[in-house]
């Protein structure tokens, strides 16, 4: 499918997708970074606090985005 395609606003649909450059271990916090346009350490420090902070709900994220997020394209 193309890149090409426009949301009703006329700006282009951004898809969340794993990385596969940025990853340390699926490519979730890459991805996430690479849609957010913010830096993957700082989403890696934020899973680490979600995880201690809410009994494990960091790796239940995380996981989840991990089997459910398909892997970006090799454009």
């Amino acid at each position: 499918m193309t890149n090409n395609i426009l949301n009703e606003a006329g700006q282009q649909v951004r898809k969340f997708r794993r990385s596969r450059d940025n990853r340390m271990l699926a490519g979730v916090c890459g991805g996430a970074a690479e849609l957010l346009g913010v830096d993957a350490t700082l989403l890696r420090v934020a899973m680490v606090a979600m995880t201690v902070c809410f009994f494990g709900f960091g790796v239940v994220l995380y996981g989840a985005c991990w089997l459910l997020a398909p892997e970006a394209d090799d454009d």
